[in-house]
C-alpha cells in the first residue's frame, strides 16, 4: 500500500485532538469464555491477525509540503508503518471485576500518533469465566462503519450471505475532444459554485440553530481529560413495541429515550429540566458499499433540539419524529448538522492551524452527540468465544460532558456512554434513567 493523502474531514479529526480531548472512538465487546486462559489466547490471536490486516498497519504522518496541489500544503498522509509491531497495539491486562471502569481509564489515554492509531485492550474477567476487548480507533483512521470493518477483520471469520451480483460497469468512452471541453468546464464551475452555496447555507443554518436555544451547564465540562464509561442494555422488542404504537423509526424512539433520560437525570441531580432544549448532533454515514476509497470518514449529520423540557414522554417522541423527518427531507448535505461537509472547503493548512479553534467551537455547535453504530445481526466471535454484549463509545468533544452511542445486536439495544469523569460523577444515574425511560414509553403507549 502506498501513501494516501488524508481527506479533509479525516485531517480535521487529526488536528482538533488535544491531550485532554483525544479523538478516538471505541467499542467494548464482552465475550463468554469457558476457560480462564481464553483471554490470553484471544490476545495472541488478535496480535497475529492484526499483522495481516493492511488497514491496521497504516500510520498517519504530517507533511508540510504540497501533496496534490497548492491547497494540500500542510496536510497529512496515511501510509504503511515500516516498523509495525502488533505488540505495540494489542495489550493484555490483569483481571478486572468491572469492565466499564477499566474501559473508562483506557479511553482517557490518547493514541500514540507516531504509530498506526488503534489499540485493542484485552480485559480478563476476575472470575475467569469471560473477558472483554476494548477496541480504540482514531477518528482520522476510521468512522464507525470503517472501524467495524477493521475490528471484524481480527475476529473469527463470519458466515456472510452471498453478495449480490455487481451491476456491469458502463462502457468507457473516449476522452472528450476540444469541442466538448467548454461544456465540461462550465459543469465543473457550476459544481464548485453549488459547493460554495451549500457551505453558505450550512453556515447560516448553524447560526440560526445556535441562537435562541437553551442548554444546561450539566452538559459542559472543562478540559479535565478524565473519562468514565457506562453501558445499558434494553430489549429491542420493547423499542419495537413503542414504535408500532406511535410510528416512526427505531432510531426516533432511541433518541426520545435519550431525551427522557436527560430530563430525569437533570431533575434528580438538582439541575432542573425546565426550559432545557440541548442541541444533539446525530451523525449520518455517507459511506456506500464498494466505495472507491473505503478508508477514513464519510460523514455528515443532523442537528436537532432534544425536547428535554417536555414532561409528556409521547410528546417528546412526537417532537423527535418531527425534527428527524424535517432533517431527512432536507437531506444530510444541508442543515446545521452538515457542518462536517465544510471540511472539504478548508485548505489543509487551515486544518493544521485552525484545529484548536475548531475544537473549542464544537461546544457552540452542539451540546451532546447521539450516534448510532450499526452491527451485524449474526453472532460475533473471537477464538470461538461469542460476543454477548457490545458497547460503542463516541469521542467526547472539547467542552462537552457526555456522549451517547447506540448499537443493536442480537435482539438487544446497547447504549455506550462516555462522560467526563469530573463533570459527570453520577453516570450510573443517567444509565438507570435510560432503562427507566423505555418503561415509561411502554406504559404511556398502553394508556
Amino acid at each position: 500500500m502506498t501513501a494516501d493523502p488524508l481527506a479533509p474531514l479525516d485531517l480535521a479529526f487529526w488536528n482538533i485532538e488535544s491531550p485532554e480531548n483525544p479523538m478516538h472512538l471505541g467499542a467494548l465487546g464482552v465475550f463468554a469464555a469457558p476457560s480462564p486462559t481464553a483471554a490470553a489466547h484471544a490476545a495472541d490471536l488478535l496480535a497475529v491477525r492484526s499483522a495481516a490486516v493492511p488497514g491496521l498497519r497504516m500510520r498517519i504522518r504530517d507533511v508540510w509540503g504540497p501533496l496534490t496541489g497548492p491547497l494540500s500544503f500542510g496536510g497529512a498522509v496515511r501510509e504503511p508503518d515500516p516498523e509495525f509491531d502488533p505488540l505495540h497495539h494489542v495489550h493484555l491486562h490483569p483481571p478486572t471485576a468491572d469492565y466499564q471502569a477499566a474501559a473508562g481509564r483506557l479511553m482517557e489515554r490518547p493514541l500514540e500518533r507516531g504509530r498506526p492509531p488503534w489499540e485493542a485492550h484485552v480485559l480478563p474477567g476476575e472470575e475467569g469465566d469471560g473477558f472483554a476487548v476494548l477496541f480504540k480507533f482514531h477518528h482520522a483512521l476510521a468512522d464507525g462503519l470503517r472501524a467495524l470493518t477493521l475490528a471484524a477483520a481480527v475476529l473469527d471469520p463470519m458466515d456472510l450471505p452471498a453478495p449480490r451480483p455487481r451491476p456491469a460497469a458502463p462502457a468507457r468512452g473516449r476522452l472528450p475532444d476540444a469541442r466538448g471541453l467548454p461544456g465540461l468546464l462550465r459543469g465543473a464551475l457550476s459544481d464548485a459554485v453549488s459547493d460554495v452555496g451549500r457551505a453558505l447555507d450550512i453556515g447560516a443554518s448553524v447560526a440560526v440553530h445556535t441562537l435562541g436555544m437553551r442548554s444546561t451547564s450539566a452538559l459542559t465540562a472543562g478540559p479535565t481529560g478524565t473519562r468514565r464509561t457506562g453501558g445499558v442494555v434494553v430489549d429491542l422488542d420493547d423499542v419495537h413495541r413503542v414504535r408500532k404504537v406511535v410510528g416512526g423509526t427505531v432510531n426516533d424512539v432511541l433518541i426520545a429515550v435519550v431525551a427522557g433520560a436527560l430530563r430525569t437525570w437533570l431533575d434528580e441531580r438538582g439541575d432542573g429540566s425546565a426550559g432545557v432544549t440541548p442541541r444533539a448532533l446525530i451523525p449520518v454515514s455517507k459511506r456506500r458499499p464498494r466505495t472507491a476509497h473505503p478508508q477514513g470518514n464519510r460523514l455528515s449529520g443532523y442537528l436537532m433540539r432534544l425536547p428535554v423540557d417536555d414532561p409528556d414522554p409521547l410528546g417528546r417522541l412526537a417532537a423527535v419524529r418531527t425534527a428527524m423527518n424535517r432533517n431527512k427531507d432536507a437531506g444530510p448535505g444541508r442543515g446545521a448538522g452538515a457542518v462536517a461537509l465544510l471540511a472539504d472547503h478548508v485548505p489543509a493548512l487551515g486544518h493544521r492551524l485552525g484545529g484548536p479553534l475548531v475544537s473549542q467551537a464544537a461546544r457552540l455547535w452542539f451540546d451532546i452527540l447521539v450516534t448510532s453504530v450499526p452491527l451485524p445481526s449474526f453472532g460475533l466471535k473471537l477464538a470461538g468465544n461469542p460476543v454477548t454484549e457490545v458497547f460503542p463509545y463516541a469521542p467526547l468533544a472539547r467542552g462537552q460532558a457526555l456522549a451517547v452511542a447506540v448499537s443493536t445486536y442480537r435482539g438487544r439495544v446497547h447504549f455506550g456512554l462516555v462522560a467526563d469523569a469530573e463533570a459527570v460523577p453520577d453516570l450510573d444515574r443517567f444509565a438507570r434513567a435510560l432503562t427507566a425511560e423505555v418503561e415509561t414509553l411502554i406504559t404511556a403507549c398502553r394508556s
